[in-house]
């Protein structure tokens, strides 16, 4: 099963953003939002949006960041119920996260607490883009957005906004890559090589279908 999603298209997958409440799981951080979109052929075809209460109060700075405030975290469903629902949404797909890194690690350690896991590969758009994109100012999403004149309703740091951006961007990557480097259909394994890749490379790389 995991060679089988390791070796699908990039075109077909899964994108995700969690809002958190801090920045590492491993200091007590939780997950208070999780927000995904699947990919399927290249287009957009379903979306997994949902608020869950961590067990705590927030901060102000978390609330203020993201928008996300106690008040609407208190009827909200548990995080081992939201991350149940969401295993079951992510069985069987590649996954894809912009500063994957961050996202991983919630989406391990929340799993975690529940006995779920994932059997698909992980892909980061931030060090795609920073291969593919490196005239770009920086490669921050909302950077990005701006840089390749993505769809954008203007809203960061909510999870389901984020992801849907995050899946423009990696749309338009594969779209780039096909039309630089004639690739009809670009593998997911492909891009996870990318993102491992020296920028100098890069070139050698795509160029070696």
């Amino acid at each position: 099963m995991i060679e089988k999603a390791h070796s699908r298209n990039a075109d077909s997958l899964v994108v995700l953003d969690f809002e958190t409440t801090g920045l590492s799981p491993n200091s007590g951080d939780r997950a208070i939002e999780i927000g995904a979109v699947l990919i399927e052929g290249g287009r957009i075809a379903d979306r997994f949006q949902q608020l869950m209460n961590p067990g705590r109060q927030v901060s102000q700075f978390i609330s203020q960041y993201t928008g996300i405030t106690n008040a609407m975290l208190r009827d909200a469903a548990p995080c081992e119920i939201v991350m149940n629902e969401f295993a079951d949404f992510i069985e069987g797909h590649n996954l894809v996260a912009h500063n994957a890194s961050f996202d991983r690690c919630f989406l391990d350690a929340e799993l975690l607490r529940i006995g779920r896991n994932y059997s698909g590969g992980f892909a980061c758009s931030m060090l795609a883009a920073r291969r593919l994109y490196q005239d770009a100012p920086n490669h921050r999403l909302s950077s990005l957005v701006a840089y390749k004149r993505l769809p954008t309703d203007g809203v960061f740091h909510r999870a389901l906004a984020d992801a849907e951006m995050t899946a423009h961007l990696w749309l338009q990557m594969l779209e780039d890559i096909g039309q630089i480097y004639g690739y009809q259909d670009v593998p997911f394994s492909l891009m996870q090589k990318l993102t491992r890749t020296n920028k100098k490379a890069v070139a050698k790389l795509l160029s070696c279908k």
